[in-house]
């Protein structure tokens, strides 16, 4: 009888270049999926530690003293940081195919590369690489992506996994709240600016224009700088006012209502994983002392 193998836990071969792929995998993998978890949650932590240092960097470099005094150390921690992510990114690549999910060759590095966390990956080190062959005004503005670094920390963290999955699971939910966001936003634009066009025309001059307002009004932001005057438009402004609380209301609903259905799930797959005990019901791994024993048996403290 064949037993299936786990994606994560194939014997690595003892010697070759094959040996040394999975010795990189075990590192760039998260430790719990680690054959040596105390090298994979080293490197795990000093990724965090240079992404969070790395956003600290691009934080600081606007400020122009500090910019001028050490701009040095800004470029050799940026070009030190690029390499590292870049070997990170190819390191995940090269060893991908060690998962069952990604086990062709080529096909499946392709599959990887297309994922979420790849493509964060990837951004997070392609405005630098590609900043060489660009002017100063134009290699400034590709800096401003390195931001894009942040999200590689959703990589190790479990609450940002969990958002990912709820995004997942209610994206449908979700395209439906916000086609209906667009749907009233065109209306109340559409409709405020045949309202006040002929009394406000240089603030109303057209329905992309007046789209400023509409989005200020569904928000319920209400900037003030525009507003309608007339009797009729602001009778209308007082309904889609309304109707604003409402709508971008389902959002929030979906969300919550996704939260709860994940975390309930995952409750589920731990309990799951908890090998109960056939007299007490208790995990086996919990105290031994309490194993056999029923309520009324339990030791008086």
């Amino acid at each position: 009888m064949t037993e299936k193998l786990d994606a994560t836990a194939t014997e690595a071969p003892k010697t070759g270049l094959e040996s040394f792929r999975h010795f990189v995998f075990d590192i760039v993998e998260l430790a719990e999926d680690s054959k040596d978890p105390r090298l994979s949650w080293y490197f795990d932590v000093f990724i965090m530690i240079l992404i969070v240092t790395n956003i600290a960097a691009v934080m600081f470099e606007t400020v122009q003293e500090f910019h001028d005094e050490y701009r040095l150390w800004f470029m050799f921690f940026e070009s030190f940081s690029v390499t590292i992510f870049t070997f990170e990114y190819l390191a995940r690549l090269w060893t991908c195919t060690i998962k069952e999910e990604f086990r062709h060759p080529l096909k499946g590095r392709l599959r990887f590369a297309t994922g979420v966390f790849a493509i964060i990956d990837l951004v997070a080190i392609l405005p630098t690489l590609a900043g060489f062959g660009l002017q100063t005004r134009h290699l400034r503005m590709a800096r401003l992506l390195r931001f894009f670094r942040v999200l590689k920390l959703g990589r190790y963290s479990s609450s940002t996994k969990t958002l990912f999955r709820v995004l997942k699971s209610k994206k449908e939910e979700l395209l439906i709240a916000v086609f209906m966001v667009c749907l009233l936003l065109l209306f109340s634009s559409t409709c405020i600016y045949y309202c006040e066009k002929d009394t406000q025309p240089e603030k109303f001059s057209s329905i992309p224009a007046s789209m400023w307002w509409g989005v200020a009004t569904l928000t319920t932001v209400g900037y003030g700088d525009v507003f309608p005057i007339t009797p009729i438009g602001k009778f209308f402004a007082a309904i889609i006012a309304v109707l604003g609380v409402g709508v971008f209301a389902l959002p929030a609903g979906i969300l919550a209502s996704g939260f709860s259905d994940v975390l309930e799930k995952q409750k589920k797959e731990k309990m799951g994983e908890a090998v109960l005990c056939p007299h007490c019901g208790l995990d086996i791994h919990s105290k031994v002392e309490t194993h056999g024993q029923t309520q009324e048996e339990e030791p008086k403290r």
